[in-house]
């Protein structure tokens, strides 16, 4: 199977990834400079081609650069409107993906990117399935991630040992799956390994999985392999949440189950207004929320409790500026 990892770039040299990677493709950021064999270049991306190579040792690997490490989140947005992120989605499908995975992306709403939506539309359309990492802000501001974020992406969210949630992973009510993202051992650029924490890893292992789950039945649909990866993950406590999905990914059991895959249909059809929910499968209603971790309430209560305090001192100084204009 093939797997494209678009990243930072990668070192092809490295003995993890040296004679393994296909194709290296164009560099779509090309802003910073930076060329193959420099210091600062393909930090990140080394990492990941390490870690899908590691679940998918066989796995055909292709890679272009849409994202540097300087700036990991940074979302270009070119004067044709297509970002590099993008033209990396429809050369992955070009040049025969059978899988992407995007450690990357940032950003809130206001980020997100027409370009991209349309990429990995046309990428699911034609068979590739994509997985994205959820995004590293959970302990933070817990922003939103796109591409995570975007309905045909399988958004993959970081546990830590024992299964559970790692404290930096991003809650999102559309976190598909999660796998592990905690000190995994990966390549580095410059050569040896390191830890990695982060959703990034995640996605990586997960993609490879994904890999061997079509090396397993290559008719698998992208509906039908988000279907098994969820089915046979290990369920949180109360079902699918927001913190893990459908639970951490139990790679043996999905496997297996890819040899004998649901139906699922995906064809258009009108909403009659009775349905709780659209999409198969996960079940998960659109209309209710489950309860989310006390540390996270408090810091999100924090949150609006200090900007309703902004609010009303605004409010105080521009009342007292009208009065001293009216006297």
């Amino acid at each position: 199977m093939t797997v494209a990892v678009l990243d930072s770039g990668i070192n092809a040299d490295h003995p993890a990834l040296k004679g393994r990677v296909a194709k290296v493709g164009p560099d779509f950021f090309n802003s910073d400079g930076l060329r193959p064999g420099d210091k600062g270049y393909g930090v990140h991306g080394t990492a990941m081609v390490s870690d899908v190579l590691k679940v998918a040792p066989k796995a055909r690997i292709i890679t272009a650069r849409v994202i540097n490490d300087s700036h990991e989140q940074e979302i270009l947005r070119p004067k044709d409107g297509v970002t590099p992120l993008a033209k990396g989605i429809d050369f992955a499908v070009k040049n025969g993906a059978d899988v992407i995975s995007l450690s990357l992306g940032g950003g809130l709403f206001s980020d997100l990117a027409s370009s991209e939506v349309g990429a990995a539309s046309r990428a699911v359309q034609q068979g590739v399935t994509i997985l994205a990492g959820a995004g590293n802000s959970g302990d933070e501001t817990n922003e939103g991630n796109f591409p995570a974020g975007y309905p045909t992406v399988i958004a993959v969210a970081a546990t830590q040992p024992g299964g559970t949630r790692a404290d930096f992973s991003t809650v999102r009510t559309h976190n598909t799956i999660a796998a592990p993202g905690v000190e995994i051992i990966s390549a580095k650029n410059t050569g040896g390994y390191s830890g990695v924490d982060g959703t990034s890893p995640a996605t990586a292992l997960a993609s490879g999985v994904t890999a061997l789950m079509l090396a397993k039945n290559p008719d698998l649909t992208p509906a039908q392999t988000r279907a098994i990866l969820m089915r046979t993950a290990q369920a949180p406590p109360g079902g699918h949440n927001p913190l893990v999905g459908a639970g951490q990914i139990n790679a043996a059991a999905a496997v297996r189950a890819a040899g004998n895959p649901p139906r699922i249909d995906t064809a258009p059809r009108p909403y009659k207004g009775k349905m709780k929910h659209f999409a198969s499968p996960s079940g998960t209603s659109k209309i209710s929320h489950p309860p989310i971790e006390q540390g996270l309430l408090t810091v999100g209560l924090g949150a609006a409790g200090g900007g309703l305090l902004l609010v009303v001192c605004g409010l105080l100084l521009a009342l007292r500026k009208k009065q001293r204009v009216a006297m």
